[in-house]
């Protein structure tokens, strides 16, 4: 392989995005009980991801777009207790700020700092992420996400723009993801070479066709790789 650049997911790939999310809604819930406790009391944590779901379901035109369903989601919930002013913006960003506050997986980092030294980085991601709220935007040229670009992966388009940002032919660029179908299949599909970051020693699913280029347990391998090679 002659690797000239690298995309990159991050969610689950560079920290567990579960923990961040569950914070996020708690935080939520939290100023709803002291502020509009009518709301949080028809709305708790589950009711409100059912809302969630049954918004992305009505509302396939913005698959791409998870800031703009749980926009949509905590307004139908005020929309439903009669709460003509919703207070949409300060509750998203105190569910944006606790969405950010993630704990990097230990290897993310130092292997980061070392990658970032010897190719152009472009975070490539589905989720909302912020790279600056996270604190690790140094290391990256580009930031391509479904949200500004209107496709999400595993869409060829997506990683099309990340190509296109890099200015770097698909051949020449190792997409690194821990998503088998998302990330994998989709860079792969789409002309990329790939990297699956299989933090758990997980077999590879045969129904997705060709193997990755790379089975690596962790970031720290990568960059180990990438070594290796220069």
């Amino acid at each position: 392989m002659h690797i000239l650049a690298l995309t990159l997911d991050l969610d689950d790939t560079l920290w567990p995005v579960l923990p961040a999310l569950q914070r996020a809604d708690e935080a939520v819930d939290a100023w709803l009980r002291q502020h509009h406790p009518d709301v949080a009391l028809k709305w708790p944590i589950d009711a409100m991801r059912a809302l969630r779901l049954q918004v992305a379901a009505e509302r396939t035109d913005l698959a791409h777009d998870f800031t703009t369903q749980r926009q949509l989601t905590l307004q139908q919930a005020f929309d439903a207790c009669g709460v003509i002013e919703a207070p949409v913006d300060a509750l998203w960003e105190i569910y944006f700020a606790a969405r950010n506050a993630v704990e990097l997986y230990a290897d993310s980092l130092p292997a980061l700092q070392r990658i970032a030294a010897r190719v152009p980085l472009a975070s490539l991601t589905n989720g909302n992420a912020d790279l600056h709220r996270v604190g690790i935007h140094t290391h990256f040229a580009h930031h391509v996400c479904a949200r500004d670009t209107g496709f999400a992966k595993p869409d060829p388009r997506i990683f099309q723009a990340a190509a296109d940002c890099l200015g770097v032919a698909p051949a020449n660029i190792l997409h690194v993801g821990d998503d088998p179908a998302m990330d994998v299949a989709g860079a792969r599909d789409a002309g990329l070479r790939t990297a699956w970051i299989n933090r758990h020693g997980e077999p590879w699913p045969e129904a997705l066709g060709a193997r990755p280029d790379l089975d690596l347990p962790d970031m720290a391998a990568l960059a180990d790789w990438l070594d290796a090679q220069a």
